[in-house]
């Protein structure tokens, strides 16, 4: 089996992380950064530390280096930890030598990405370690930052995790309301409704149903989806639904998943547990971007923006 680093090695699109990223300097600097501009001179170098002021597992090493040589092609970005790395608190993660202006210019919205990322993988990581043994895997879903899923997607891999559908044009997944309108609540009508949407699939296409009633599951199976989830179960309906589909499909459990139930859950024998928390509510990983002058400051007259 590769290794976690050997896994994620160009799987973050390049265009995709620049797309993001000039959107997020275009928003913070519309017009430059004033600010650097009247206080450093042009010329002036630095060079810049990322600290881990708290242990967590790398995300965003990568897109941390690409924030910098956007604003300064010419940096020098050094990564000391790689990503899906677990680091102790003190860490030094990066070092970035280049413009100073550049170098700042670049801070918060390296900062931003790199801790929120960063974090997406530290909480992966603690879930993906509660279920090891069980062949539960962990998976994220589509409650990410709106702009950013390519980059929270890739920091769940990071933690060790896999990703659900990338969008709604990926798979199917037909959820409860979905199957409201289509069979007005009876389970009957279950298996000709989602048997007649199958067939409209071409053979590639992964299906899945979600499921809220035990009486729900052999009519969905009949219809010979690919995955089936069982969705707010208690833990004895969990054991009793895997025990029922016997293999026919793959099983997911959702909804109630923290890091308290998480194992108990893997412990059913379901085969993937999808975890919203994963990244629509984590809090930025405590990282720091510690930044030093490699030359006093001089009088500059050409330091402050253009009057008029």
């Amino acid at each position: 089996m590769p290794s976690r680093a050997a896994a994620l090695a160009g799987s973050l699109p390049e265009a995709a992380v620049l797309a993001v990223l000039r959107t997020a300097l275009q928003e913070d600097a519309p017009s430059g950064d004033i600010t650097s501009q009247v206080l450093i001179p042009a010329q002036a170098r630095a060079t810049a530390v990322l600290n881990a002021r708290v242990p967590g597992v790398l995300s965003g090493g990568e897109v941390f280096a690409a924030a910098m040589k956007l604003t300064d092609p010419g940096a020098v970005v050094e990564l000391l930890v790689t990503d899906g790395e677990a680091f102790a608190a003190g860490t030094a993660l990066a070092r970035v030598t280049g413009n100073a202006r550049d170098v700042l210019l670049a801070e918060r919205v390296a900062l931003n990405l790199v801790q929120r990322m960063s974090a997406i993988a530290t909480k992966t990581a603690e879930f993906v370690a509660l279920v090891a043994g069980t062949g539960a895997r962990i998976t994220d879903t589509r409650k990410t930052t709106p702009g950013l899923r390519v980059l929270e997607r890739y920091a769940v891999r990071c933690g060790g995790g896999a990703n659900h559908r990338f969008s709604l044009s990926d798979a199917v997944l037909a959820k409860d309301n979905h199957l409201a309108v289509l069979t007005g609540g009876d389970p009957a009508k279950l298996t000709a409704v989602l048997r007649g949407a199958k067939a409209q699939l071409g053979h590639t296409t992964h299906f899945e149903v979600e499921v809220d009633t035990m009486e729900q599951i052999e009519p969905v199976l009949a219809a010979g989806v690919d995955t089936i989830m069982l969705d707010n179960f208690s833990l004895a309906e969990l054991a009793a639904g895997v025990g029922l589909v016997g293999g026919r499909a793959r099983v997911e459990a959702s909804g109630n998943v923290n890091l308290s139930t998480v194992a108990d859950i893997a412990a059913t024998g379901v085969d993937v547990i999808s975890i919203g928390a994963l990244t629509h509510s984590v809090t930025a990983l405590d990282l720091g971007l510690d930044i030093e002058l490699d030359v006093e400051p001089a009088v500059d007259s050409g330091a402050g923006p253009a009057a008029g």
